[in-house]
């Protein structure tokens, strides 16, 4: 059951910032990461 509910946690979050055009936070950072090595 933790594991659903982290799932949930997760899927929710990444839903809701590509619903306002915004990377996730886990997203920003590879982009900004691979930007920045670049």
């Amino acid at each position: 059951m933790a594991i659903v509910g982290c799932i949930e946690t997760t899927d929710h979050r990444r839903r809701r910032q590509r619903g306002l055009g915004r990377p996730t936070p886990v997203e920003y950072e590879t982009l900004h990461q691979t930007a920045h090595a670049a």
